[in-house]
Order: structure tokens, then C-alpha cells, then sequence
């Protein structure tokens, strides 16, 4: 599967406020902007919602983290079997709230391709995004950690982890889309990252916690189609 930018990806965490019936709601809110807009809008959701979404909506639904574990006696663990049998089409790697050891990203990398599913690696820095990128991931989202949560997004505050990062990408030859994300609060924060260079974003609290998430997703989807054309 593909994903055509721009692309928001909304990563509901295991807030309340997307978690099961919750998670419904806003997943179908996501998908009729998406439909209404063009944009491409994913969610990655908890593991235990992956089914009930998947069957709910037509959107992208991903994982937030999956183990470099094959199917076996491994108790606990998320595989990428499950994910997606659960409907799932792929997943997150490395959030700054999960991170992963080098070689278990490339292990987890490796499976989603052998079952033609997406990988979204995150990274912090354009070090370690030029690092993850040796493994071809299908996509590179970095975040600026700190900025996590806050409401200061990475595309304002900290915008040459950006274009670095999509500087060193380029002069390494390898055709791996970048994303940001962190702090990512409204529409002028899509344009300012859109602008940078990037095919996308991720976010969460924005969207999640707003009291008119629909509205707040459109601006941002009509933010993204409006500078990606540019």
C-alpha cells in the first residue's frame, strides 16, 4: 500500500479521548475531511482499537508501535502478523515514547515489507534520520522530542531539523519520504512544514483534545493541498 502526500497522520496515543467509542468518532470525523478534502489523513491507533477502526472506516489505520517478534510463544508482545490481521496496514516505529534498538527497527522493517505493509520510522535528529533512512523505511517522521505536547510546533521552533534532515536525505540518494511532527497545533504550522519540504506531518493533541475537530483538521488538510501544489 501507498500513501499519496500530503499526508497527516493522526497518532491518538492512548488518550481517553481516542480510545474505543472515542476512537470511533474521530476516526470517522478524520475521514470525512479526508473524503472532503482529498488529503490523504491515517490514523495510528492503540492495538486494541486496530480491528474495531479498520471495519469502521476506509482511512489508513496504523499501529504505534509493533515487536521485532515472528508469531510464537512471546506473551505480551504486538506482532506484525496481528496488526495486520487486525486490519491494520502498518505501523509506527521508534516514537520518542517507544523507542527501539537499531537492529530490531531493521528486523521490524524487513517483516512489514515481506507483508507489503507500511513503515513510518520516527527519528529526533537529522543524524539519526540519515541512520534510520539505510533501512528504507516508507517513511522518515522526525520529531523534535521536547517539543512533544507542548503546542510549539517543530516547524516554528526548530525548523533546521527539517530541512537538514531533508538536505542529508537528498545527498544520500535515497527516496525516502520526510515527515514532521511535534507540536504540530493549526494550520500555519502545516503550511510552515509544508514549505520546508516535507510531504506531511503527525499529530495528535490538536486534533484529539479540540472541541471542534473537524474544523481544526480541514484547515490543516486545506493548509497542506494548498502549499504541497505550491
Amino acid at each position: 500500500m501507498r500513501l499519496k502526500p500530503p499526508i497527516i497522520i493522526l497518532n491518538f496515543k492512548t488518550h481517553k479521548e481516542s480510545t474505543g467509542q472515542q476512537a470511533e468518532r474521530l476516526a470517522m470525523i478524520a475521514e470525512d475531511v479526508s473524503k472532503d478534502t482529498g488529503v490523504t489523513v491515517a490514523i495510528a491507533a492503540q492495538p486494541t482499537d486496530i480491528f474495531r477502526l479498520s471495519n469502521k472506516v476506509k482511512i489508513p489505520i496504523l499501529a504505534q508501535h509493533v515487536d521485532a517478534e515472528e508469531p510464537g510463544n512471546h506473551t505480551g508482545h504486538i506482532t506484525v502478523h496481528a496488526i495486520k490481521e487486525a486490519g491494520g496496514v502498518g505501523t509506527l516505529l521508534n516514537h520518542s515514547e517507544k523507542k527501539l534498538l537499531l537492529n530490531d527497527i531493521s528486523k521490524i522493517i524487513s517483516m512489514l515489507k515481506a507483508e507489503g505493509m507500511l513503515s513510518v520510522l520516527c527519528t529526533d535528529t537529522p543524524s539519526t534520520s540519515i541512520s534510520g533512512a539505510i533501512f528504507k523505511p516508507d517513511f522518515l517522521a522526525v520529531e523534535a522530542p521536547e517539543l512533544i505536547g507542548t503546542g510549539i510546533s517543530v516547524s516554528k521552533a526548530k525548523p533546521e531539523i527539517i530541512t537538514k534532515t531533508i538536505e542529508l536525505i537528498r545527498k544520500l540518494s535515497v527516496n525516502v519520504p520526510v515527515l514532521c511532527g511535534a507540536g504540530i497545533t493549526d494550520e500555519t504550522d502545516v503550511s510552515k512544514a509544508i514549505k520546508l519540504g516535507v510531504d506531511g506531518v503527525l499529530l495528535t493533541t490538536a486534533f484529539v483534545k479540540a472541541n471542534d475537530p473537524y474544523n481544526v483538521l480541514l484547515s490543516m488538510c486545506h493548509a497542506a493541498l494548498e502549499h504541497y501544489k505550491k
